[in-house]
């Protein structure tokens, strides 16, 4: 008799133990699609674009005039299927004032916004390439460096000065900055000779008392320099 009850409680037991141990779930993968890359339908031809550092809606810039040393982007959507990663290639400014386009060779760019240079080269490309161009034409770096002025005579480092951008050189300011007068300067018949801006080969001159502009504080006299301009210091005529 005690067995069949130790038999009994051995058996309720070993059932409790069971219904404590979790069924285990068949293993069911989740489906669904993977991700696909989205297509990118080619524009129209002649229409506006988004490329790689452009915007929607891309219009020309009509107001900077490019000038050597600035770098823009440059791209015909026609020449090949559009590619949404495809980016504009890079064209430097030359010093001659140049661009190198493709098909076409050189192309003078200084003075000329991009919008100008777009229309210039659009036309050109449909003259002998393409029935319909369109050109994408952007600034993407200007250069800092706007120009030089020069400086000869009687200061301590005769030469080009350079010109940066939003910078309001002065003609006593260059004479600072080459070192200042020599010892045989004349500080009052100081020059600066500006090329005429018609291009008709006549100069303007502008004399300078130095002594009053930089030695008694008189900058209302002096004068703001502008990329190309000469600045003679000269001598006195008796040293002593």
């Amino acid at each position: 008799m005690l067995r069949l009850i130790s038999f009994l409680l051995l058996g309720f037991a070993a059932s409790g133990a069971m219904a404590q141990i979790p069924t285990p779930v068949p293993f069911r993968p989740a489906t669904g699609s993977a991700p696909t890359t989205p297509f990118v339908a080619a524009p129209a031809a002649g229409g506006s674009v988004a490329a790689s550092g452009l915007l929607n809606g891309y219009v020309a810039d009509a107001t900077y005039k490019l000038r050597a040393g600035d770098t823009v982007s440059f791209q015909i959507l026609e020449d090949r299927i559009w590619n949404s990663l495809d980016a504009p290639r890079p064209l430097v400014v030359t010093d001659s004032g140049e661009l190198d386009v493709p098909y076409i060779g050189r192309v003078m760019a200084v003075d000329k916004t991009c919008r100008q240079l777009a229309d210039e080269i659009k036309t050109a490309l449909e003259k002998d390439y393409y029935n319909q161009a369109t050109v994408v034409l952007s600034l993407n770096v200007a250069n800092r460096l706007l120009g030089r002025a020069y400086i000869w005579g009687q200061v301590h480092n005769q030469g080009a000065l350079d010109m940066q951008m939003n910078e309001n050189l002065t003609a006593g300011q260059a004479i600072l900055r080459a070192g200042g007068f020599a010892d045989f300067a004349n500080k009052n018949k100081v020059k600066v000779v500006r090329a005429s801006a018609t291009g008709n080969g006549e100069k303007q001159t502008f004399d300078l008392d130095m002594e009053q502009i930089l030695e008694k504080g008189q900058t209302e006299k002096d004068i703001r320099l502008q990329p190309g301009d000469l600045i003679i210091v000269p001598s006195k005529l008796v040293n002593f």
